[in-house]
């Protein structure tokens, strides 16, 4: 797992480097700031509609192997743009190409990872090792984007794509020394669901996921709580970017200072929530009911001191709640299952994110940044409190025949039987 995390910051250090150039690149190929979003939804887009056949290869194919092909493509990917940069080829037509390929192979590898991660540590300690990997994610992100500026400015623009490139091959090095934890299921320790061992009603298609995903109340329920804070908050370098530089009078120096707050935010919060032993959905809507009232005292900040005192905690909880619901969702469903559940989730996650933006931008046209933020924070509170309260009062009757579960989650392990023993 040691391993693991420091692969996996230096990809993430490397992702966040040719992010910051390539939005930069784009705006001196094209010095327009829609072709900016325009590659970043590119980018995306490939999440939207193939991220469950995604998660069904991760639940049908052996994921040490995908993860390895997977981190291979897309360091080939960065290499090749770093060529193109190099030699002055690139233009909007091929860099839109790459930001597709790079977004389609991602389908795949994000599940495949994320499952890889979580297979290194006994069930137990499986919050934790996802607080670890949200605190690597927010260290690589500001390593990323200080090391970006610097490493352009002494070695040029393809060296970003190159470090990435490099980042990538690293991480495939060290997948294949990696072993899963003592007392895993045989879904981890064969890295796949072996046939003769599927449950004969245990659909293994993408369409089966989406039903699965569907007919799944907790994860229905953690899907429409993330949504309503996705859209409604957290577009954080929209709405506070307006409300520093608008009715705060601040300039870009001043909302710098805000960003770096909430990245320290965001690490406090990974370190907190590693802590977390059992998280449910009910912890998960309580934090983002918090963050959505924090949300309404900071568009009320009369001073930047003061938005900046109110911005610490905001990133706290929603870090809190961003691992204790990553931790649900990776869980809760069987281990044959897993990966397309991570597939369905992000399509769904695709869709907030493209969302969001557009619908808290026209907010913010009819209320102002005050108006939008409180406006937002209070129907994030209002609507997940309700539906707490509801799920509260509904009569609870137990299923009369539950289904068998998968043959690999029923039957325990040699390993945990000698530690049962």
């Amino acid at each position: 797992m040691r391993w693991w995390s420091v692969a996996n910051l230096l990809s993430n250090t490397g992702t966040w480097m040719q992010l910051t150039v390539q939005n930069l690149l784009v705006l001196q190929i094209t010095g327009s700031a829609a072709a900016t979003g325009l590659s970043m939804s590119v980018q995306a887009a490939p999440a939207l509609f193939m991220s469950v056949l995604g998660g069904a290869a991760v639940d049908r194919w052996p994921r040490k192997l995908i993860a390895a092909v997977s981190q291979a493509l897309l360091g080939a990917v960065a290499f090749t743009t770093a060529v193109l940069v190099a030699l002055d080829r690139l233009d909007m037509t091929s860099l839109m190409v790459l930001a597709a390929v790079t977004g389609t192979i991602a389908t795949v590898d994000g599940p495949a990872c994320a499952l890889l991660g979580n297979d290194l540590v006994p069930v137990e300690d499986l919050p934790s090792a996802i607080g670890v990997g949200a605190l690597v994610h927010n260290a690589g992100r500001l390593a990323g984007a200080a090391l970006a500026g610097v490493t352009v400015g002494f070695l040029g623009t393809a060296s970003a794509y190159v470090a990435n490139g490099l980042s990538f091959l690293f991480v495939t090095a060290v997948i294949p020394f990696l072993k899963p934890a003592r007392g895993t299921s045989v879904v981890a320790r064969a890295g796949r669901v072996v046939p003769r061992q599927r449950d004969r009603r245990a659909g293994t298609s993408a369409r089966d996921g989406l039903l699965f995903f569907a007919r799944r109340p907790r994860l229905v329920a953690l899907a429409g709580i993330t949504g309503v804070s996705s859209v409604f908050g957290r577009n954080y370098g929209l709405t506070l970017a307006v409300l520093v530089t608008g009715p705060l009078a601040g300039g870009p120096g001043a909302f710098g200072t805000v960003s770096t707050v909430l990245a320290v935010g965001g690490i406090l919060g990974a370190v907190l929530g590693a802590r977390l032993r059992k998280p449910s959905v009910r912890a998960v809507g309580a934090l983002a009911a918090a963050g959505g009232l924090l949300q309404v005292v900071a568009g009320l900040s009369p001073s930047l001191v003061v938005l900046l005192v109110l911005v610490l905690p905001m990133a706290v909880v929603e870090s809190v709640s961003d691992t204790a619901g990553t931790a649900v969702l990776q869980t809760d469903p069987p281990a044959h299952m897993r990966g397309r559940v991570l597939g369905v989730w992000s399509s769904v996650g695709t869709v907030w994110s493209l969302g969001g933006p557009p619908a808290l931008g026209l907010l913010m046209e009819l209320a102002g940044a005050r108006g939008a933020l409180v406006t937002s924070g209070l129907l994030i509170a209002i609507t997940i409190t309700t539906g707490l309260v509801l799920h509260r009062r509904r009569p609870r009757t137990p299923p009369l025949h539950p289904l068998p579960s998968h043959p690999d989650d029923d039957h325990p392990t040699r390993e945990s039987l000698q530690t049962a023993a």
